[in-house]
């Protein structure tokens, strides 16, 4: 009987079980990738994306640093000049507050603040130093910055903004108070 011809089937057996010990190869090869992926459990859009919780303490964190530096440098200014120590709180503030509004856009995160000088007003109503024994002035809200006369001297106490926390899910409307003293 003649050989058949080269490439013409007869080696198929050998073929297909070549191909079949290589995929197993392959897939034997893939089962560490697969137990490492389930172990380090990482979804990405599951709970990063509605984690306001999460995204509120990292602006009030950062809020509490920018303002308590803010108000520190603008603290000592005489009490007649205690519009320009709010300006100068503000004026420090606007390159942090942008810096927080811009922070986690790339991961879909944006925060967007605003002054709340409603709130701050409330805050200074309600927790101004003063009484008996204490030589403090009035407190003063003022574009969201709570100011007192202290010893002729303008104290930075507070200051009051509104941050929207938005992701692909949704917002969340926040007011934080950050004291600078007490």
């Amino acid at each position: 009987m003649p050989e058949p011809p080269s490439g013409s089937g007869a080696e198929r057996p050998e073929r297909a079980q070549l191909v079949l010990a290589a995929a197993a190869l392959i897939a034997l090869a893939l089962v560490p990738v697969a137990v490492a992926h389930v172990q380090l459990g990482y979804h990405p859009d599951v709970a990063a994306s509605t984690d306001y919780d999460g995204h509120s303490a990292n602006a009030e964190r950062f809020l509490e640093r920018a303002v308590h530096e803010a108000g520190a440098n603008a603290t000592g200014r005489p009490w007649s000049e205690r519009d320009r120590a709010v300006g100068a709180v503000r004026e420090d503030l606007a390159p942090r507050l942008d810096t927080l509004e811009a922070s986690q856009v790339t991961e879909g995160v944006a925060y967007t603040t605003r002054y709340n000088r409603s709130a701050a007003e409330g805050w200074g109503a309600t927790n101004c130093p003063g009484g008996s024994g204490r030589q403090f002035g009035p407190c003063v809200a003022d574009r969201g910055v709570v100011v007192q006369e202290r010893a002729g001297v303008t104290v930075v106490l507070a200051v009051a903004l509104d941050v929207e926390v938005t992701t692909p899910r949704g917002y969340r409307d926040l007011t934080f108070v950050v004291r600078v003293v007490g």
